[in-house]
């Protein structure tokens, strides 16, 4: 029998560094069209004028032209991953003509510096609770091409210097998403872990971000582009091929709550009566500024899809102009305009419940936990919501999960092989600007097995590392080229 457990619990907030006081907190950031060379001397100078929070890498695999592909880690603890602490990023010009996000990107890595220096209460509670990655140009080699062919083309510099369009280049996951559907086989996430091989050999750039993908624990992320103003969520591909379709997700409901958050906080992003970007072109204003992926245009291979399905992490992508490379003139004012919305995005990464998963006997974490969940929330008097969302998360490190989920009832339902499951229920309510709250497991180890004499079933204690094996998910056959070169196993745990 499962327990079914109610627990409050109290969390309490770690103490914050002194503070180092500054003065003119934007002063030293020139908002410009900074080439590969100034992006990556931007991210230096944060890194040295921040080193109690900021750590400056690359990705494993340099661009085409091989550009070092920079990441800007924030957090008080920078280098490592923290117990219970989520991790967050932003992606930016990933198709290098779309280049706003790039330079927000660096505005928002300066940004967080200079106020976790001035003592910003806000900016020390968030990089205190959360570990954030910033990575401003995935194409480095398009946005120069771009920027050598005078940055007016639509297309020119869009893709990687081999002509691939890096958000077309992932593993097409939904493809195996959907045939699990079509044949009622309850599994879509992690399915990178299911693949013996894949149809292409990925771009260095696809490569590097899906070895970061699945080697991070990352819970929340965004990626920026430009060319319209909406904020687009999973699925981007359509169930039936249609070019367009609306294809739900099981979280299609924190889905719809995330893009909300980040339209809602920019000043015509949701705005009913906003133009369209091109006089008879279609306008999200008047539909609150989001809009499913796929209902827009069906795409395969995108990065959005493949965080979700592949590891614990929920993306959205933000269209963040209509111009795709605004003069420099105007970046001052996009900063102003998008500022809180990237802000507010952010703290997002703390909706819903996290915790650990415990061994009751040893006391230590236990990798690899699925987390299940139940919305139980009651409609009214004799009615409640009864639906499982259909889409498991996993643990990490040492035993710490988080999942992402907005107001509500819920059950949710730990499950690690060689464990009895466990139960709780919760009630979900997100406060404002408030780390998750906190629900842990303990499980007893157990090994079910029929009785010798052949009568009934029994659960004996079952020693930690000799725990069956489950049965595998079908495999998609059409895949075929070696993939030894990503993490194996339930991502995270490397």
């Amino acid at each position: 029998m499962w327990a079914v457990l109610s627990v409050v619990l109290w969390v309490a907030s770690p103490a914050l560094p002194a503070v180092v006081p500054v003065k003119n907190s934007e002063s030293e950031f020139e908002w410009k069209h900074h080439n590969n060379q100034e992006l990556e001397e931007v991210l230096r100078s944060v890194a040295e004028r921040c080193k109690d929070v900021a750590r400056l890498y690359a990705l494993s695999v340099p661009s085409v032209r091989n550009v070092p592909l920079w990441v800007l880690e924030l957090s008080d603890d920078p280098g490592q991953h923290e117990l219970l602490e989520p991790e967050f990023k932003y992606v930016a010009n990933m198709h290098g003509n779309e280049v706003l996000g790039r330079e927000l990107v660096l505005g928002l890595a300066d940004h967080l510096c200079n106020e976790w220096r001035a003592g910003n209460t806000d900016v020390r509670n968030l990089l205190s609770n959360t570990r954030i990655h910033l990575f401003p140009s995935m194409n480095p080699d398009g946005w120069q091409l771009s920027t050598e062919t005078g940055h007016r083309d639509y297309l020119k510099g869009r893709a990687n210097n081999n002509s691939v369009d890096l958000n077309r280049d992932f593993p097409d996951l939904d493809r195996i998403m959907y045939s699990n559907e079509d044949q009622h086989v309850q599994h879509n996430n992690h399915l990178m872990d299911h693949l013996l091989g894949l149809d292409h050999q990925p771009q260095p750039e696809t490569w590097a971000a899906m070895k970061w993908i699945m080697s991070t624990p990352f819970v929340l992320s965004a990626n920026l582009h430009g060319g319209d103003l909406v904020a687009n969520y999973p699925y981007d591909a359509s169930r039936s091929g249609a070019v367009q379709e609306y294809a739900h997700t099981p979280d299609d409901d924190t889905f719809k709550h995330l893009a909300r958050v980040y339209a809602n906080h920019h000043p015509s992003m949701s705005d009913p009566h906003r133009k369209p970007c091109s006089p008879g072109d279609y306008s999200f204003g008047p539909y609150g500024g989001v809009t499913n992926g796929a209902a827009w245009y069906s795409i395969r291979g995108g990065m959005q899809d493949f965080n979700y399905l592949s590891s614990n992490d929920m993306e959205v992508t933000l269209e963040l102009g209509c111009d795709k490379y605004p003069a420099a003139s105007t970046l001052k004012q996009e900063w102003l305009d998008n500022k809180d919305a990237l802000m507010e995005y952010i703290w997002q990464t703390h909706l819903g419940v996290k915790g650990i998963v415990k061994d009751s006997l040893t006391g230590l974490g236990i990798p690899g936990a699925l987390i299940h969940v139940k919305n139980v929330t009651r409609i009214n008097d004799t009615h409640v919501r009864d639906e499982f969302i259909n889409h498991d998360m996993t643990s990490v490190h040492g035993g710490d999960y988080w999942r992402l989920l907005v107001p509500g009832d819920y059950e949710l339902t730990a499950t690690a092989e060689g464990y009895m499951p466990l139960t709780h229920t919760i009630t979900v309510t997100n406060p404002y600007h408030k780390e998750a709250m906190r629900r842990d497991f303990d499980l007893t180890p157990v090994q079910l097995h029929k009785a010798e004499d052949g009568g009934g079933e029994v659960y004996d204690t079952y020693p930690q590392g000799e725990d069956p094996t489950m049965d595998e998910v079908p495999l998609d056959e059409n895949y075929t080229s070696d993939i030894g070169g990503l993490p194996r196993g339930p991502p995270y745990l490397y």
